[in-house]
């Protein structure tokens, strides 16, 4: 842990970055899963992301009344 410290930014020792290993992730999920993947998982978070506002909205309107 402390060599991987030692070693400044852009300094590989053989390994893959995070980075790289991200990119290589993404390319080959884009490859095996198809556009249609992409597409299900985004409506699948704006989904959520709208039942958490709905959450954050009704909390915040129960607070208001003790205020």
């Amino acid at each position: 842990m402390a060599r991987a410290m030692e070693m400044g930014r852009g300094e590989q020792r053989g390994e893959m970055s995070v980075r790289e290993a991200g990119r290589k992730g993404g390319e080959t999920t884009s490859r095996t899963h198809g556009h249609e993947f992409y597409e299900e998982i985004g409506h699948k978070g704006g989904q959520r992301v709208r039942e958490l506002i709905q959450q954050g909205k009704q909390a915040e309107g129960g607070r208001r009344g003790m205020m």
